[in-house]
């Protein structure tokens, strides 16, 4: 799917990027990398259809997934992010 596409269907669900990525908590920076590729991975573009559908058909998804307690992935091996969690803990 191209990134045109993705956003047009990102409309459909009633959201910008920003509440995308936040919505299914991954990093708006891994969304913007793919409008340089000018297309998206099947799976976030699978994601913003049934967005876009369930939109449409006036389910609540955006409470549905909030439901599923997603949590955001951080990089693992992030500079000093882990010596600065460690010495808190001490």
């Amino acid at each position: 799917m191209t990134f045109i596409d993705f956003k047009k269907l990102l409309l459909d669900a009633e959201l910008t990027i920003p509440k995308f990525t936040a919505l299914i908590k991954v990093s708006e920076k891994n969304i913007q990398a793919y409008k340089k590729k000018k297309e998206v991975p099947n799976a976030i573009a699978s994601i913003a259809a049934c967005f876009a559908q369930m939109n449409k058909s006036g389910v609540d998804y955006k409470t549905l997934i909030n439901d599923l307690e997603l949590v955001k992935k951080e990089k693992k091996g992030a500079g000093f992010s882990k010596e600065k969690s460690k010495s808190k803990d001490s």
